[in-house]
């Protein structure tokens, strides 16, 4: 056994223990989640804000033109359509920013690879 403690492995723990944190500063998993519901909330409000839109003016032109059922059913249809749509385009979106920015990791990445060679 040695009597005080070894500077080379102090040193060397010390240096991994600087990668580890630097390596978790990115982005916590807690932010990850709570982006994740973020985007999730966005687009159910998206469904349901084309549901609503489409039922007040389908209902709107009922009451107007005296013809309850036929365009409270067809603007409600329509507003649904139109909310999936919007889902999906926000899905497209964040499909794009993801793979852009695991692109920008990899391309990160890469220099540090070289530099070891």
């Amino acid at each position: 056994m040695s009597d005080g403690p070894d500077p080379e492995r102090l040193k060397t723990l010390e240096k991994r223990i600087e990668a580890l944190r630097q390596e978790k500063a990115g982005k916590p998993h807690q932010e990850e989640h709570y982006s994740q519901a973020q985007h999730a909330w966005r687009m159910v409000v998206e469904l349901v804000v084309g549901l609503g839109i489409g039922f007040g003016i389908g209902y709107g032109l009922d009451t107007l033109f005296g013809t309850l059922p036929v365009f409270l059913v067809l603007f409600t249809l329509l507003g649904f359509a139109a909310g999936v749509r919007t889902m999906l385009r926000t899905a497209q979106e964040l499909q794009r920013d993801q793979v852009a920015a695991e692109a920008m990791t990899k391309q990160a990445a890469q220099p540090a690879e070289d530099e070891r060679e």
